[in-house]
């Protein structure tokens, strides 16, 4: 799977048409609609000039911006907002915030998508029947769409490459046969039209709004580069760009034909279609859609994925259906998109209604692209600043054009996508926030003052054994050094006392298969410092595992692996374990602003949407305690006490 996806070849050119290219695939469907105003004005320049925008919006959006520069500035692989914010977080402080502007973006584009493609193609049946509800079966194909996720890409790519690909031929069909009757308008590749649009065509800035719809899919584009690598993904755009050209040309020539006008409930795209095709279009236009939808969630599951990674999230269960680490589903992202999407469709019920909505965020996202694109370049080739420096003026130049145009749609609906955006941003940048007030205490402590601490503990016969062997998961990837809250646990709270002490770090692998572990030693036959790494797909039994290690090195004769309790010993084949999962809590006592409050609990709302920590770790619930540690992370409470009385004389 991994070969297939990451090499060229034919295979992989057609999986990744199913997977990347639906969302910029299936704008044909409204594009025009939009920018004759819900196919109402067929004026002449308008028609020329919204054609030749959308035909250099592709050229210099879509294929330099995208295809030929972002598609190298991959972070191992991975493409998209957090890729590029990996590459640069290093270099500048501030381009956290562009980062989180552009992911809160996605994900509200992640709930209009879905919603206006599927009900755009749906909504042709009311070609055939005009009376057919369209809600009840948009909502009931979105249940579909994201029930089947669990699957994989591998399995949605190679269903439908071969439907994307009878796509894109038959929009190349549709085109062709349009054109015939009008070839002028192959004059709109003068980017004059564009220019004359804005300059001289009444409300034609506006417009421009709706010509912005053709590239929407672009982003999404580049956040699926981990799904498919570059080299199929440019192969696939110049096929895919010529007939997406090749059916915007047709459909201009059809709205330029005299005496055209749209009957009722008929859209620009569908009145292109022969009446004999139409049943067959509305078919291959849902499933079309469908797959739309398809390449804006895989590339939402990216961008959180890389969230989590770069701690920007907290940790989500993260599911890997293929043998392709690449390849991920993560269930909460997914349910909480079809949620989205249905509140969407309940909102706006049409398309047309909800295409006001659409563009908005996605045209911030761009430009929030842009900066950390045209950074990265900056600082990678230093000798041609001034060459990036003018193309990327050009690129901010053209999408702040696109942003200024969209917002005209903030009343109209655009509020809605924007309402979400600033939601998402705000949680993110107060988690973001939270995590730095939590990085600023000291978050390990050498091993050197560690295992003294461990051997007077072992030795004090006033205190009681708690467990023969106790198990901390930690976050150090250091032998070297223990977790600040692992210490406060384990001598500040409550001293524990035991037999043999375990500090377990888990690491995940490349690979899909293969456990693999290391021991370091802290104190012989005390204290040990255990690696446990997985494969992205094996199963975290980390306590089945320690127990498997334990009675590894009893065999070696490393440990004993007797009961530290005298009336035990030799009653039990297996000894007894304890494992203690540790929860930080900011102290009662630490001096908080209203902003620092706010950000603690943005931060526990967000973790509360994760994984619980015994989960996190893979250890069975029902032998796992959870601890919670006091932390302090500003300055301490300050607070005078005055003594009234004392009398110690009886």
């Amino acid at each position: 799977m991994t070969d297939t996806l990451h090499k060229k070849s034919v295979a992989g050119v057609l999986i990744t048409i199913g997977i990347v290219f639906g969302d910029i695939g299936t704008s044909p469907l409204y594009v025009f609609q939009a920018i004759t105003g819900g196919g109402k004005n067929f004026n002449h320049d308008l028609i020329m000039g919204g054609l030749s925008a959308v035909i250099w919006t592709l050229i210099l959006l879509a294929t330099i911006k995208y295809i030929f520069f972002a598609l190298n500035a991959d972070n191992k692989g991975e493409g998209g907002t957090f890729a590029l914010f990996a590459l640069l977080k290093d270099k500048k402080k501030w381009i956290i915030l562009p980062a989180l502007i552009g992911c809160a973006t996605l994900l509200a584009d992640g709930f209009i998508t879905p919603a206006i493609s599927i009900s755009s193609a749906v909504e042709g049946l009311g070609n055939v029947n005009p009376d057919l509800p369209i809600m009840p079966i948009v909502i009931g194909i979105i249940l579909v769409l994201f029930s089947v996720q669990q699957f994989g890409t591998d399995l949605i790519g190679k269903a439908f490459g071969p439907v994307m690909l009878l796509w894109f031929i038959f929009l190349g069909y549709l085109g062709l046969i349009n054109i015939s009757k009008n070839p002028d308008v192959l004059n709109a590749f003068n980017p004059y039209y564009a220019y004359n649009l804005v300059a001289n065509v009444p409300g034609g800035f506006w417009v421009l709004g709706s010509v912005f719809l053709c590239t929407t899919g672009a982003e999404a584009l580049y956040s699926d580069l981990g799904h498919c690598g570059k080299g199929n993904i440019r192969i696939s755009w110049s096929f895919v760009s010529i007939f997406l050209v090749i059916n915007y040309l047709g459909q201009s020539a059809l709205c330029l034909s005299d005496g055209f006008h749209l009957a009722e409930k008929q859209t620009v795209f569908y009145a292109m279609v022969p009446k004999d095709l139409i049943p067959f279009s509305i078919i291959i236009a849902t499933a079309a859609t469908i797959i739309a939808s398809q390449a804006l969630i895989t590339g939402v599951f990216t961008l959180m994925n890389e969230a989590i990674k770069l701690k920007l999230w907290t940790n989500l269960k993260v599911k890997y259906p293929t043998n392709h680490k690449g390849q991920i589903y993560i269930p909460f992202v997914n349910w909480f998109l079809m949620v989205g999407c249905i509140v969407v469709i309940l909102i706006f019920k049409e398309s047309t209604a909800m295409e006001a909505s659409y563009g908005l965020a996605i045209t911030i996202n761009m430009v929030m692209t842009s900066i950390l694109l045209g950074l990265l370049l900056l600082y990678k080739y230093p000798r041609t600043k001034g060459f990036y420096l003018f193309l990327f003026g050009i690129f901010l130049a053209i999408e702040g054009v696109f942003l200024l145009s969209n917002l005209g749609k903030i009343v109209h609906g655009g509020w809605f996508t924007l309402v979400l955006a600033i939601a998402f941003f705000t949680l993110l940048y107060l988690f973001y926030k939270a995590r730095q007030l939590r990085s600023s205490i000291t978050e390990y402590i050498p091993m050197d003052q560690v295992k003294p601490l461990i051997t007077a503990l072992q030795n004090d016969t006033n205190m009681s054994y708690e467990a023969s062997n106790i198990v901390f998961p930690t976050r150090s990837t250091d032998c070297k050094q223990l977790d600040s809250t692992v210490f406060y646990a384990l001598f500040r709270k409550k001293p524990r006392k035991a037999g043999v002490y375990w500090f377990v770090h888990v690491e995940i692998l490349a690979e899909p298969w293969g456990v693999h572990y290391s021991v370091n030693e802290i104190i012989d036959k005390s204290a040990y410092y255990i690696t446990l790494q997985f494969g992205f797909k094996e199963e975290h039994r980390t306590e089945f595992l320690i127990r498997k290690i334990h009675d590894k090195m009893v065999e070696k004769g490393e440990i004993s692996g007797d009961s530290v309790f005298q009336s035990m010993k030799g009653r039990f084949s297996e000894p007894d374990f304890k494992f203690v999962v540790l929860n930080s809590r900011i102290s009662t006592d630490n001096d908080l602003t209203t902003f620092q409050k706010l950000c603690v609990r943005a931060y526990r709302f967000v973790k509360s949407t994760g994984l619980k920590p015994a989960e996190d770790f893979g250890l069975d619930k029902t032998n796992v305690i959870v601890e919670f540690v006091p932390i302090s992370v500003t300055t301490i409470i300050q607070q005078d006490i005055t003594e009234d009385y004392e009398d110690y004389s009886k």
